[in-house]
C-alpha cells in the first residue's frame, strides 16, 4: 500500500514539472499557431518623424515604431508601443510597465542608478546643425550649441566629441528656436530626420540646415541589465539581424519624404498677416498670393530636405552629390590652393562581405569614414560615391604629414580585422590626380574623378602598391609648393630664411653708401631657394607680408647693433605690393619698428616696385605720402622695366629712382638704349629725385652713369649679396677693396 502511495507520488510529481516547463517556454519558442508574446515598448512622443502619434488612430508611429515592429515581430514578439510619461528616458527605464524603452544611442544608467542593456543598432541618426540664415559658423570647440534637454544620450556624445564646446540645454522646439534667433547659441543641433519635419513649419523659414554631418548616433531599445532585461534584449537581436538595409531605407524614405507637418493658426498668421486686413477688398488676388507663397514655401522647405539628402546615410559622409557640390565651394573659395583629389576603394570588398558578413563590411567602411574625417581640415572633404568606394579632396602637405595620413588612418584600415583576431588584412586602393589651375577656372568634379578612377585602375591591376598617379609631374610641383608654404615659419624661426646685404655704392668715392636687404633661404629639405624659387609662391599663397615683416624686423636688428657700434648707415627694405592695403597699417608698422629698435626714419629706405604703383593706384599714393611725412624716404624700385609713365612720375611722391638696366641689357639698338638712358637721368634730376642704378655688371655701364650723372650703384660689378657677416667687414671699405 505504501508502495503505491510513493508511486503515485511520483506520477504527479513529473506531471507537475512537465507543467511548470511548457510555462516557462519562450513565446518565440511555442508552436506557430500560438499568439505571439506581447513586448510594452516606450517612446516619446515629440520627435516626429521618429516618433509621434498618429492623428487618426492616436497610437505611436514613425521611423523608430516601424522599424521596431519589424524587428520584434520577426523575434516572435507582438510590439504593443506607448508614450512614456516621464521626464527622461532614465526616468522610464525604471519603470517596470515597459519591457524596453526607446530611444538608447548606448547602454546608460537609469534614474535609480541601475545599469542597462541594449540591442544591437537598428539604424543611425545623423545630428546636423541648424542655423540663422546662411551664417558661417565659428570653429566648433568655440561654438555655443543649443539642444533639446531630451536629448541626453546625444548630449553627451557632443561633450566627448568636443569638450570645450558650449552646450545649452531647452526644454523643447520653440525656446531653443528663439535662443538662436536671440543670439544666445550659434546653431541649434537635432537628427536631421527631425529636422525634414520641424522646418517644414512656415514660421522657421528662416532657419537653414548646415550641410555636414557633426556626429552619428545609433538607434537602439534599452531595458534594465537584469536576467530578465538581458533575455528580452537577446531575443529582440535576432529580430533586428534579420532587418535588410533595403527595408530600413525604405522605412526612412518613406517617413522624411511624407508631408506630415500640418498648419496651425500661427502658421498662418506668419505667412498672411499682413495681408489680412485687406481680405474683405481682394479675396480673390489674396487667395492666388496665398497659393504662390505656399508653393515657393514647399519648393524652398522640399530643397532644405533634398539637401539631407546629400549625405551618406550610412558613414555620414557626404554623398556623391553632396561631395560634387562641396568640391566646386572649396575651390571657389580657395582658387590658389593645391589640392588633389583621390579615388579609393578597397580590394575584393565583395569577398569581406561575403565572408565575414555584410555587417561587418559596413563597420569597416563607417571606421574608415571616421578615422578619414579626424584628420581632415574644414576646407577638405570627403564622399562616398558608391558601395566601398570614397572620393577626397585633399590639401597637397609635406611628407610629415603623408606619414600622420598613413599612421592614423591608413594602418587602422588595414589592420582593423587583424585587430579584432581576424587573419584579413585589408587592402586599399587610390588613383590620384592633382588639380591644375584649369581645374580651378573650369571646375568639372565628375571629371576629375573620372582621371582619379583612371589611375586607381591601374593601381588595381598592376598590384605594385596602394596607389598611383594621374599626373606625377604635378604632383611634385604641388609637393614643392606645399613645402614652400608649410616651411615658411620653421624657416624664419630656425634661422634657415636669411638677410642678406647687396652694398650700394658711390662710384666716384668708392664709398659703400648704403646696401639693399634680400632674402635667401637655406631651405632644410629642398636646399638653397633663389628669390625667384619661393617669392611667387608665398605671392600666390598670400604669405609674402609675413615673410616682409621678418626681414623689416631682421634689418633693424642689425642696423640697431650697428648704430651701437658707431656706425650710422641706411638699408633699403622691398614692400610687395600685396603688403599694402586697406587692412594693413604699414605706416604704423614702420613708425613702431624704429621706435622700438630706437632707429632714425632716414636708417630705412622703403623700395615699392613701379608696378605696384600701376596696380595699386590711389592705396600705394596715400601710404607712400604718409611713410615720407614720418621722414622716411621711399624708392620706386624697377624703374624703366616696361611699366614707366611720365603721368605717374608726376604724381608719385618718391624721394630716389632706382633704374633698371633693362635698356642698356636687352636686345635692340645700343644707341638708343643709351639716349633713353640718358634722358630718363636727366628727367629725375629735374623732377628734383635722386637717383641709383641696380644691375650694373661691367664697368663700361659704370663709367656710362657716372658721365651722365647717376653716380650711385649697384650691381655684379661691386659686390654681390652676401651674409650679413661679409658685408660688415667690407662696410669700412670701397668697392675696390
Amino acid at each position: 500500500m505504501r508502495e503505491i502511495k510513493i508511486r503515485h507520488a511520483a506520477i504527479i510529481l513529473c506531471a507537475l514539472l512537465i507543467t511548470l516547463s511548457v510555462l516557462d517556454m519562450p513565446a518565440w519558442a511555442s508552436s506557430e499557431g500560438d499568439a505571439k508574446e506581447a513586448l510594452t515598448v516606450g517612446v516619446p512622443v515629440d520627435r516626429c518623424p521618429i516618433f509621434y502619434r498618429d492623428p487618426n488612430t492616436g497610437e505611436p508611429t514613425g521611423i523608430g515604431v516601424e522599424l521596431m515592429r519589424f524587428a520584434a515581430d520577426d523575434a516572435g514578439y507582438s510590439a504593443i508601443f506607448r508614450f512614456i510619461e516621464e521626464e527622461t528616458i532614465k526616468e522610464a527605464l525604471d519603470n517596470g510597465e515597459y519591457d524596453v524603452i526607446m530611444p538608447l544611442g548606448s547602454a546608460i544608467t537609469s534614474a535609480s542608478g541601475q545599469s542597462t542593456t541594449v540591442t544591437d543598432n537598428l539604424f543611425q541618426t545623423p545630428f546636423t546643425f541648424v542655423t540663422k540664415g546662411n551664417r558661417a559658423l565659428p570653429p566648433l570647440d568655440h561654438l555655443r550649441v543649443g539642444m533639446l534637454r531630451s536629448l541626453g544620450g546625444g548630449i553627451e556624445t557632443l561633450h566627448q566629441l568636443y569638450p570645450d564646446m558650449e552646450i545649452l540645454e531647452y526644454e523643447n522646439m520653440p525656446q531653443s528656436v528663439q535662443a538662436l534667433r536671440a543670439g544666445e547659441v550659434d546653431a541649434l543641433l537635432h537628427n536631421s530626420y527631425v529636422w525634414s519635419y520641424v522646418l517644414q513649419k512656415p514660421l522657421y523659414s528662416d532657419l537653414t540646415v548646415q550641410p555636414s554631418t557633426v556626429f552619428s548616433m545609433d538607434f537602439r531599445a534599452g531595458t534594465l541589465d537584469n536576467p530578465r532585461g538581458q533575455a528580452v534584449i537577446e531575443r529582440l537581436n535576432r529580430g533586428i539581424a534579420l532587418l535588410t538595409d533595403t527595408r530600413r531605407q525604405a522605412v526612412i524614405l518613406d517617413y522624411t519624404s511624407r508631408r506630415l507637418y500640418r498648419y496651425d493658426v500661427s502658421d498662418f498668421l506668419h505667412q498672411h498677416g499682413q495681408v489680412l486686413l485687406l481680405v474683405l477688398l481682394l479675396f480673390v488676388a489674396l487667395a492666388v498670393i496665398a497659393g504662390q507663397r505656399i508653393q515657393a514655401f514647399r519648393r524652398e522647405q522640399d530643397e532644405k530636405i533634398r539637401q539631407m539628402l546629400d549625405h551618406d546615410s550610412l558613414t555620414g559622409l557626404l554623398s556623391m552629390n553632396g561631395f560634387r557640390k562641396r568640391v566646386e565651394e572649396l575651390l571657389r573659395a580657395h582658387p590658389d590652393a593645391p589640392y588633389f583629389l583621390s579615388y579609393n576603394n578597397i580590394r575584393d570588398f565583395k569577398f569581406i562581405n561575403d565572408s565575414l558578413g555584410r555587417e561587418a563590411g559596413d563597420e569597416l567602411l563607417r571606421f574608415w569614414a571616421r578615422k578619414s574625417m579626424e584628420n581632415l581640415s574644414d576646407d577638405e572633404a570627403m564622399g562616398r560615391v558608391a558601395a566601398d568606394h570614397f572620393a577626397v579632396l585633399r590639401h597637397i602637405s609635406d611628407d610629415e604629414q603623408t606619414k600622420l595620413d598613413e599612421q592614423n588612418v591608413f594602418e587602422p584600415v588595414h589592420n582593423f580585422f587583424i585587430d579584432q583576431g581576424k587573419e584579413n588584412r585589408v587592402q586599399i586602393c587610390s588613383g590620384i590626380y592633382v588639380l591644375t589651375p584649369k581645374d580651378f577656372r573650369e571646375i568639372d568634379v565628375d571629371h576629375m574623378l573620372d582621371l582619379a578612377r583612371v589611375a586607381e585602375n591601374q593601381a588595381r591591376e598592376n598590384r605594385k602598391g596602394d596607389f598611383e598617379f594621374y599626373n606625377r609631374e604635378q604632383w611634385e610641383r604641388g609637393k614643392r609648393i606645399a613645402d614652400i608654404i608649410n616651411y615658411l615659419p620653421k624657416g624664419m624661426e630656425s634661422g634657415d630664411i636669411r638677410v642678406w646685404y647687396q652694398p650700394q655704392v658711390n662710384y666716384e668715392t668708392g664709398e659703400i653708401t648704403g646696401a639693399e636687404a634680400l632674402c635667401r633661404w637655406d631651405h632644410s629639405k629642398l636646399g638653397w631657394l633663389q628669390p625667384a624659387g619661393f617669392i611667387e609662391t608665398l605671392e600666390e599663397a598670400g604669405l609674402i607680408y609675413e615673410l616682409d615683416s621678418f626681414v623689416w624686423d631682421r634689418v633693424c636688428q642689425d642696423i640697431s647693433r650697428w648704430n651701437a657700434q658707431g656706425h650710422h648707415r641706411s638699408v633699403s627694405v622691398n614692400v610687395s605690393r600685396d603688403d599694402i592695403n586697406e587692412s594693413r597699417d604699414i605706416t604704423g608698422q614702420f613708425s613702431r619698428l624704429i621706435q622700438a629698435y630706437d632707429l632714425t626714419p632716414d636708417q630705412l629706405r622703403i623700395e615699392i616696385t613701379e608696378t605696384a604703383y600701376v596696380e595699386n593706384h590711389d592705396i600705394l599714393i596715400e601710404a607712400t605720402q604718409k611713410l615720407r611725412d614720418l621722414g622716411f624716404q621711399v624708392e620706386m624700385d624697377d624703374f624703366g622695366s616696361g611699366y614707366s609713365s611720365l603721368h605717374m612720375l608726376k604724381e608719385v611722391p618718391v624721394d630716389r629712382i632706382k633704374l633698371d638696366l633693362h635698356f642698356l641689357t636687352s636686345s635692340g639698338d645700343p644707341e638708343k638704349s643709351r639716349t633713353i638712358v640718358s634722358c630718363m637721368i636727366n628727367m629725375v634730376r629735374l623732377l628734383g629725385m635722386q637717383m641709383i642704378a641696380e644691375g650694373v655688371e661691367t664697368v663700361e655701364q659704370a663709367e656710362f652713369l657716372d658721365s651722365q650723372g647717376c653716380s650711385e650703384m649697384q650691381g655684379y660689378y661691386f659686390y654681390k649679396p652676401m651674409p650679413v657677416e661679409d658685408f660688415e667687414v667690407i662696410m669700412q671699405k670701397g668697392y675696390g677693396a
